[in-house]
């Protein structure tokens, strides 16, 4: 038995599932327990800790099925219109942190929480979101739990449907993946899977664009490669749907190649279960976010009662290029597209161009970046006979 340290940390899940989230989980209930934490789970989400939801858990308590997405429930619900009961839980279970391990809900659930202080002095307590979600939008993060599992399930899927087409000739698929408004599924699968072209939301595409690309594809149908690819990321334009693009392919390419549409679905989800590098991330997110929540709590702990209320003190545990950083939610706010749920900035997008020119459009590939250099000062070393 670890000596008890007194404080009670909560762990919930938010939004749809992720694969890696039991590895979250576990590390994060299993590192607080070493801390000598109390571990509570919250079922359901913000509705789960508005209407007391929540059970005590032990180093040996399931968290989900071993391997696979989904713990505990998980809702979409917003806290705002539960503050009160929200308030009377955390002080009813004594809780002192907060971990919200989630997709685009969390973040957003977070920031009304943060808002939620100023009216109920019980939400004043530190909180850390653990970015999870297959659609890779949540602000401050370059990668979330549960994006590699879904773009390894969609590139073996399409190289899977690619290979149904080995003995038929002049054919194009047109495939149609998840990830909301975000094109990062779309994107990432049209370069690991050797796409033609990939129709995202944040790169607008006009029918000039949908007639460019199956005149490439009719001229490619000419060589000995005669098959395509395209990949179509679900929110990408309202009225150029999967089934318009399909017709429009159909047509066009009457007599010199036809078509197949494919919609993935939630198995892109789940997949054949979370990939190593989720299980390792969520392990790794799930350990550091405990670690930061012990140190907050300590530091706002004034005569027995926790008061946090500095902007620091509610976070995002985001992954920024190598390092995993914690970055206060509120100033992520200025870099989020509320409206369509996605980041301002994306850094993947510079790599949309290596996907045409490996589809061979003429297309120029600008590989400047402005980086800071770091300053370097000589050092002078003095003889020893000298000192």
């Amino acid at each position: 038995p670890c000596p008890q340290s007194g404080y009670t940390v909560a762990v919930m899940n938010v939004g749809a599932p992720a694969a890696g989230m039991n590895a979250a989980v576990r590390s994060t209930v299993r590192i607080g327990l070493i801390h000598g934490h109390r571990m509570l789970a919250v079922h359901d989400g913000f509705e789960g800790l508005a209407f007391g939801m929540v059970r005590e858990l032990g180093w040996g308590d399931p968290y989900g099925i071993k391997g696979w997405p989904g713990h505990d429930g998980l809702e979409g619900t917003l806290p705002k219109k539960h503050f009160e009961e929200i308030s009377a839980n955390i002080s009813k279970f004594g809780i002192h942190g907060l971990i919200i391990i989630g997709g685009f809900e969390a973040f957003t659930g977070g920031l009304e929480l943060v808002e939620g202080r100023a009216r109920f002095e019980e939400l004043c307590i530190p909180l850390c979101i653990v970015p999870a979600t297959v659609s890779n939008n949540v602000p401050g993060s370059d990668f979330s739990i549960g994006a590699d599992t879904a773009l390894n399930t969609i590139t073996t899927t399409c190289d899977l449907i690619k290979q149904s087409a080995a003995g038929t000739k002049r054919r194009v698929f047109i495939i149609e993946t998840m990830g909301g408004f975000c094109g990062y599924l779309a994107t990432m699968a049209g370069l690991a899977a050797g796409a033609d072209a990939a129709y995202i939301f944040e790169e607008p595409f006009s029918s000039r664009d949908l007639q460019a690309n199956v005149d490439h594809l009719t001229e490619k149908m000419k060589t000995t490669v005669k098959r395509g690819l395209v990949l179509r990321n679900e929110r990408c334009n309202e009225n150029y749907t999967t089934d318009f693009i399909y017709n429009l392919y159909c047509e066009e390419g009457k007599g010199i190649f036809d078509c197949r549409k494919n919609v993935l679905g939630h198995m892109q989800q789940v997949g054949m279960g979370p990939t190593p590098f989720d299980r390792n991330f969520g392990t790794k997110m799930g350990a550091k976010a405990v670690a930061w929540i012990t140190g907050k709590i300590k530091e706002c702990s004034r005569h027995g009662r926790i008061f946090a209320n500095t902007a620091d003190s509610a976070c995002l545990l985001g992954m920024r290029k190598r390092s995993l950083v914690f970055q206060p939610i509120a100033e992520l706010r200025q870099q989020t597209d509320f409206e369509h749920r996605i980041p301002k900035e994306q850094w993947w997008l510079k790599l949309r161009p290596i996907l045409k020119i490996l589809a061979k459009y003429n297309i120029e590939l600008d590989t400047s970046e402005t980086a800071h250099l770091e300053h370097l000062t000589r050092k002078v070393l003095v003889p020893e006979a000298t000192l």
